[in-house]
C-alpha cells in the first residue's frame, strides 16, 4: 500500500465526515471529489461502507445518552415513546422506497451532471425556505407528531437522488412544518442512525460476494477520518445553527453546482 493511496483514503474519509451531516450532500461531494483526484478504492464496497460507518458511529457517540434513555423508556408512556414513534415513521418512507428503487437510482442518476443540478436546486430551496418558513412552533422532537414525522420521512426519501443531501432534505422539510432549527438538526442527525445503518448493511448484504477487505490500510484510514471529522462537524453544527441558519449552505451549494457545470461543459 503506497502513501498516495492512503492519502487519498484519508481525503475521502474527511470529505465523508465533513459533508454527511451538513445539508450539502455527502454522496455528491464523494462523487465529485473522487473524480477530481482519480480515487480508486478497494474492490467492492468495503471502503464506501467503512466511511459511512465511521460517520454514523460519531453520531451514536454524541447521542449515546439519548439513545440509552430512549431504549430504556420507550416501553412506557411518555416523551421517549413519542420520540421513538416519530423516528420510526420518518424512517419508513426511505426504507421502503430505497429497497424498491435503489438499484435503478444508482444506475441512472449517479453522475456529475445530476449531482450539479441537484446541488443548485437544493441550494435555491434552502434559501427560499429559510426566508419564507413559518414561525417555529415545535421546539422538541416529541412535539413533531406522527403526520409531520412521516412528511420528514418522505423528504428524506428524496435524498436518494445524488446531490440532494439526506440531512438537507430532512431539515428543510422540518423547517417547513414549523420545527425550530436546532430541533430540526437534532431530528435529522438522530434519524440518520437507523437510516444509515439500514442503508449500510443493505449495501453490505447486496454486495456480500464482492466485498474485499484486502486493502485494510485504506479502509482503516478512511473509517477513522470519517469518524473524527463527523464528530466535530455535528458538534459544531448543533452549537451554531440556531444563530447562522442554513442559508450559507444554500449559497455554497449553488456556487459549487455552477462550478461543476462549468467544468463539465469545458471538458
Amino acid at each position: 500500500m503506497d502513501f498516495a493511496s492512503l492519502f487519498s483514503a484519508l481525503f475521502m474519509g474527511i470529505v465523508e465526515g465533513l459533508t454527511e451531516f451538513l445539508p450539502i450532500s455527502s454522496t455528491g461531494h464523494l462523487i465529485l471529489m473522487g473524480e477530481l483526484i482519480g480515487f480508486e478504492g478497494p474492490p467492492g464496497k468495503a471502503f464506501e461502507i467503512s466511511i459511512q460507518l465511521g460517520a454514523i458511529l460519531a453520531v451514536v457517540v454524541i447521542y449515546r445518552e439519548l439513545i440509552v434513555s430512549l431504549l430504556r423508556e420507550m416501553w412506557r408512556p411518555g416523551l421517549a415513546r413519542f420520540y421513538v414513534v416519530n423516528l420510526v415513521l420518518a424512517f419508513l418512507p426511505a426504507a421502503v422506497i430505497g429497497a424498491l428503487l435503489h438499484k435503478t437510482i444508482t444506475e441512472l442518476l449517479f453522475n456529475p451532471w445530476v449531482v450539479a443540478t441537484a446541488l443548485i436546486l437544493g441550494g435555491v430551496a434552502i434559501i427560499v425556505i429559510e426566508r419564507k418558513r413559518p414561525a417555529p412552533t415545535i421546539h422538541s422532537v416529541p412535539e413533531i407528531g406522527p403526520l409531520a414525522a412521516l412528511l420528514v420521512g418522505f423528504g428524506q426519501a428524496l435524498a436518494m437522488i445524488p446531490g440532494t443531501s439526506r440531512s438537507g432534505a430532512t431539515i428543510i422539510t422540518a423547517l417547513l412544518i414549523g420545527v425550530e432549527r436546532r430541533t430540526a438538526a437534532e431530528f435529522s442527525f438522530v434519524l440518520a442512525i437507523p437510516t444509515m445503518f439500514a442503508a449500510t448493511f443493505y449495501s453490505l448484504f447486496k454486495a456480500r460476494h464482492e466485498i474485499d477487505f484486502s486493502a485494510f490500510g485504506q479502509i482503516s484510514v478512511g473509517f477513522v477520518a470519517a469518524f473524527i471529522v463527523a464528530f466535530f462537524t455535528v458538534r459544531a453544527v448543533l452549537a451554531v445553527i440556531g444563530r447562522i441558519g442554513f442559508t450559507p449552505f444554500g449559497w455554497y451549494r449553488i456556487g459549487l453546482g455552477l462550478v461543476v457545470m462549468a467544468v463539465l461543459a469545458l471538458r
